[in-house]
């Protein structure tokens, strides 16, 4: 029962409306890099994220575009710009973190969309049958190098028959880990 683990960079998402507020009317992202991920890339454009303490140049942006922006740092990354950003699941934004975004041809202020990625384990639909997991549910994952290993709690599971089976973590989790790139469910 062992996976890849990957370390999920800071990275923005958006909306039609506000890529074309950044870029220009009309503009489409363009694909750089297919991610593991099916269907999802990173974009060749960057932006600049703004929070009340300070600003991060060439964020990269995952494309393709969504229904809500949403902007994933690190706990770092957060405490860094001055943004008080909750973990969260993706596109669960609520209430969460605001931001400046800063492009080549606009500017948007993001009242909400900042958020912390809560640690999350993608399955696919057969392995998730055979390891017995269901969608949403908590599991612990051991992981890590020679000298920090560790067993990260609190990972939700996500099963969908198009996921690769993957986790997924952010720079801190995994710098504390020693940057792994295999992890096996602790049952």
């Amino acid at each position: 029962m062992s996976f890849m683990i990957e370390t999920s960079a800071r990275h923005i998402h958006l909306t039609q409306e506000t890529v074309e507020k950044l870029f220009g009317a009309g503009y489409e992202l363009t694909r750089r890099k297919d991610l593991s991920y099916p269907g999802q890339y990173a974009c060749a454009e960057r932006l600049t994220v703004v929070g009340p303490k300070k600003e991060m140049a060439n964020v990269s942006i995952l494309g393709p575009v969504r229904k809500m922006d949403q902007v994933e740092l690190s706990a770092t990354d957060a405490r860094t710009l001055g943004i008080e950003a909750p973990i969260r699941e993706s596109g669960d934004v609520a209430g969460s973190g605001a931001c400046k975004l800063v492009g080549p041809a606009g500017e948007v202020e993001l009242s909400e969309g900042v958020i912390i990625a809560k640690r999350h384990l993608h399955v696919h639909e057969t392995d998730a049958e055979a390891w017995g997991l269901k969608d949403k549910e908590i599991i612990k994952v051991a992981c890590g190098g020679e000298g920090r290993k560790l067993i990260f709690d609190d990972v939700v599971v996500r099963v969908n028959k198009d996921h690769a089976t993957t986790m997924h973590i952010d720079t801190d989790e995994s710098q504390a880990a020693c940057n792994p790139t295999v992890g096996e469910i602790v049952r």
